[in-house]
């Protein structure tokens, strides 16, 4: 479903690498967790994945180059931080996520279809008691639900996530990754998230790659994974750490 070969990017200003020769593969209905430090190229890949930032190396979605197509009606985007911008109320503001399915972008007027929809998503991430509520007015978490609707409202092909449990608490976080991998085995889809939380991104992904100083240390599937290499990506001994929180509990 998308392949990554040899993708490198560095900003002009400095020609500093920030990822350097990544590759990787996703097949339909699988889920990657990108993890790493801070400063490793999460977010730059995801803005790579999506065309946003001019790369060296390819990328391939169903086998055509991204660099060759309208990747707005493939993919969907959810970065970390969305602002707001104007006083839309919920319902309008996922509503947006359908722009990409209008026949006429400019004309366009949503369909019954496009409002029931819009409706389901809502359904889905429980917020559809907040439909007439403006967006400004909501707190993090449940803009955060609005944000994961609207990307759902496009219904793409492959979704990619910086950081889509911010804000969330814990059971608002378990729903959302029981929602995630429900989405992604329907049709032939797959998700690309970037998390900081170990134990969400284990739960979640089938895949992992792990990047430090923008080179990838680890791509493969999550029972492949060695957990003892945090210690050399975090520069601690994370499992256990892990250990001595669980033990402070019982």
């Amino acid at each position: 479903m998308i392949e990554v070969n040899n993708l490198s990017f560095s900003y002009n200003y400095n020609n500093k690498k920030i990822l350097k020769n990544i590759s990787f593969k996703l097949f339909e209905n699988e889920r990657l967790c990108i993890i790493g430090p801070n400063g490793s190229g999460k977010t730059t890949l995801l803005k790579c994945l999506c065309n946003i930032l001019d790369f060296q190396g390819s990328v391939f979605i169903n086998n055509k180059n991204i660099k060759d197509i309208e990747v707005y009606k493939s993919v969907s985007f959810l970065s970390q931080s969305s602002e707001i911008y104007f006083d839309y109320n919920v319902f309008d503001t996922v509503m947006l996520g359908r722009y990409a399915n209008f026949k006429d972008k400019l004309l366009s007027i949503p369909s019954k279809e496009d409002k029931e929809f819009i409706f389901e998503c809502l359904e889905k991430l429980n917020i559809i008691h907040l439909k007439d509520k403006l967006i400004n007015r909501l707190s993090g978490g449940e803009l955060q639900k609005v944000f994961l609707a609207r990307a759902f409202a496009q219904n793409p092909k492959i979704i990619l996530m910086d950081e889509p449990t911010n804000h969330l608490d814990l059971n608002s976080q378990i729903e959302l990754i029981y929602n995630l991998k429900e989405w992604v085995n329907k049709d032939f889809r797959c998700i690309i998230a970037v998390m900081h939380d170990i134990n969400n991104a284990l739960n979640f992904a089938d895949k992992i790659l792990v990047l430090k100083d923008g080179n990838s240390k680890f791509f493969g599937y999550t029972s492949d994974f060695d957990l003892q290499l945090f210690n050399d990506i975090y520069a601690i001994n994370v499992v256990e750490y892990i250990k001595k929180s669980l033990i402070k509990l019982v």
